[in-house]
């Protein structure tokens, strides 16, 4: 049996079985003066007599450390955050570790720190699933982004974006855990921090003192005898460091401002929230009469991560796209009402939708580490044929722990009620163009509809057209296709006949989803077909018999079931449109609108000519699009890979797979471009 990642001696002190130290000083009031004196004061985070903490009126705060350990820093730090005043209005919180601890270690950590303990059991709550890789984990309804990124040390922090403020290194004694104080791994930490960000190590070794001496960091000193040994220094290189940010990356905001977001559907309200919170003006636009007119109207969908045997990027893509959803979910709908985190069974064909070899395949969920075991597990037939949904002998099956189902509409709705959003219906934009520094959008007929300094198209398949007729000479480079897809949706049947539709949602060939609250009542889902190349959105009866028959294939207890509703008239359609991309990741970002240097003629005036020596060039144009089939699992992820790479704050998931999202992807691949 492998070692626990944590030990815990007769005294109380948490060791290392791998790394063979402690993770912190003996006895609970030498661990918590630790984090308190060596880092938080060691940053300036705390006040002190006559001197205010250093993030007193800043907008957001970005930590850094290297180190999570048992989040003894981490849980100190946000609740030095929650009784500041004049707090930033967001935290984020980057760590990296080798191997994440158990809940229970966690609990155990915080438990002698009353004013800790109940943050620790607010972090328990969605530390799960924690694989190799970048995690986001959103506390405090979102004010406090905890980005974990599990892994060694140096390739992890390879991985990170953001400006950080402050550095907490807390890894184990060099001695124990060398690569975590090597030259390369401090430089790593050097390229994250801002000028001037403070560091704070509880290290004093002389030669930790002179590699951040070499990577640019001015050593302020050491403690004094009596106090918990520490080293304080700041980032102050003598050189000019190179460029964080690539070519091909748009530009950060100096601050928010005006931003029009086109389409009303779960992007375009993703990132109007997004930004709101952010304290943007955000006015959201689309030419429908009501949000989520398009796509986003389904009755209901599933909110479940892809698995594939070599966990290829849509993979871990909706991996962190399903954790972002469901939690934003949590913090603005009613459980069970609009929204289940139920779990998913995926049924699958042998051979197909096999776990990554190097996960523990074929273990219950409970009988793993919650901390470290993956979301989804293979279930035996025994288990699916207990939940209610026998496999043949020949099929295999999935179990999706962190997923469930959502009705979009209710969370576009939500998410537009973000104070700082402003909605616009019966507004069709036809038309985004350059004026000095801002943007005018206007309508078929020429009229202005809104100005902003950032405009965001999110109108799926839509966006293409947007583009080409605002003139983009690269608008041919985005091989954006529409996909159409039908539902069928009914009330639940009653009686005996309900037990058998799954009380979790089902999907493989087609999905149910079934006792979904509605306003008459309980109801099903289920669908969706997939048809490339038709934009329209009309409802086909041959579809309309196609999911029947799909559902009677997936299970056929629940197709004998619903099935006289076929005949009877009760079972409705409903069709839509989404946007797809060739490579099957949506395209995220900047998305450079080449077009003629004037602004044309609004409501009859003469055309703006713009001076473009004396005028300061727009931001670039953004996109978010190409979600397909998944965007209820991706458009909330999405959005904030876009909000974050504007504000220069950490992203959500690593960095190189945030790059394969990036919307400029398609314009090195035009010939033309």
């Amino acid at each position: 049996m492998a070692d626990p990642v944590v030990r815990w001696r007769d005294d109380g002190t948490p060791f290392s079985p791998r790394f063979g130290d402690v993770y912190r000083s003996a006895g609970p009031a030498g661990a918590l003066a630790q984090a308190r004196q060596v880092f938080l004061h060691g940053c300036g985070l705390l006040p002190t007599p006559g001197q205010e903490a250093i993030w007193r009126g800043a907008p957001r705060w970005q930590v850094l450390e290297a180190g999570f350990g048992l989040g003894l820093n981490f849980l100190t730090t946000w609740h030095a955050w929650r009784q500041a005043a004049e707090r930033p209005r967001q935290l984020f919180y980057t760590a990296v570790e080798a191997v994440p601890p158990e809940p229970d270690d966690l609990r155990r950590s915080a438990a002698p720190f009353p004013e800790l303990a109940p943050l620790a059991e607010s972090l328990i709550a969605p530390w799960h699933g924690l694989l190799p890789g970048v995690h986001r984990l959103r506390l405090d309804g979102g004010q406090v982004q905890l980005t974990l990124a599990i892994g060694d040390v140096q390739p992890m922090l390879a991985e990170l974006t953001g400006e950080y403020d402050s550095v907490f290194l807390d890894g184990f004694e060099p001695a124990c855990n060398p690569q975590m104080w090597r030259l390369h791994t401090l430089r790593a930490v050097a390229r994250l921090a801002r000028r001037g960000a403070r560091l704070a190590t509880r290290c004093v070794a002389d030669e930790v003192r002179e590699r951040l001496v070499a990577c640019g960091f001015e050593v302020e000193g050491t403690t004094a005898a009596g106090s918990p040994p520490a080293l304080r220094a700041r980032y102050a290189p003598r050189w000019t460091p190179r460029p964080r940010r690539s070519g091909d990356e748009a530009p950060m905001v100096a601050q928010p401002a005006r931003c029009a977001v086109v389409g009303a559907g779960l992007a375009g309200a993703a990132v109007a929230r997004a930004l709101a919170l952010r304290g943007w003006q955000v006015t959201v636009l689309d030419s429908a009469a009501h949000p989520a007119a398009g796509a986003s109207g389904l009755p209901a969908g599933v909110v479940a991560a892809h698995v594939s045997p070599d966990d290829r990027p849509l993979s871990r893509l909706t991996r962190a796209g399903a954790r972002a959803t469901l939690a934003t979910a949590r913090d603005l709908l009613q459980d069970g009402i609009d929204f289940g985190a139920t779990g998913v069974l995926e049924r699958h064909a042998p051979g197909e939708r096999r776990l990554p070899a190097d996960w523990a395949a074929a273990i219950d969920s409970e009988a793993a580490g919650a901390g470290v075991a993956s979301a989804e597990t293979q279930i035996t037939q025994e288990k699916a044929a207990q939940a209610g949904v026998p496999l043949n002998a020949d099929e295999r099956a999935l179990w999706h722990t962190h997923a469930g189902w959502l009705r979009p509409a209710a969370l576009v709705r939500a998410m537009l009620q973000t104070p700082g959003i402003t909605w616009r219906g019966a507004s069709p934009v036809a038309r985004v163009t350059a004026d000095g520094a801002r943007w005018r959008l206007a309508d078929a007929g020429g009229a202005l509809l809104a100005e902003a300094e950032l405009v965001v198209i999110t109108a799926g398949f839509d966006s293409l057209g947007l583009l080409q007729a605002s003139g983009d000479q690269d608008a041919s480079a985005l091989p954006l296709h529409a996909l159409r897809g039908q539902v069928a949706f009914g009330p639940m049947p009653g009686g005996a006949a309900d037990e058998a539709l799954p009380r979790f949602p089902v999907n493989g060939h087609g999905s149910l989803i079934a006792h979904v609250p509605g306003a008459g009542g309980p109801m099903w889902v289920i669908g969706s077909t997939f048809e490339r190349g038709n934009p329209r959105a009309d409802v086909l009866p041959a579809d309309h018999q196609h999911n029947l028959q799909r559902l009677t294939e997936l299970l056929p207890r629940a197709a004998n079931a619903l099935a006289p509703q076929w005949v009877d008239g009760r079972a409705g359609a409903w069709a839509g449109v989404r946007a797809t991309l060739p490579d099957r990741l949506p395209a995220v970002g900047a998305w450079p609108v080449h077009e003629q240097n004037q602004a044309p003629a609004l409501d009859g005036q003469a055309p703006a000519a713009i001076n473009s020596e004396a005028s300061t060039p727009p931001l670039p144009v953004h996109l978010l699009t190409g979600l397909g089939a998944r965007g209820l699992t991706l458009a909330l992820l999405c959005a904030d890979v876009l909000t974050a790479g504007l504000h220069g704050e950490p992203l959500p998931v690593e960095r190189s797979l945030a790059r394969r999202l990036r919307a400029g992807r398609w314009l090195t691949r035009h010939p033309g471009s």
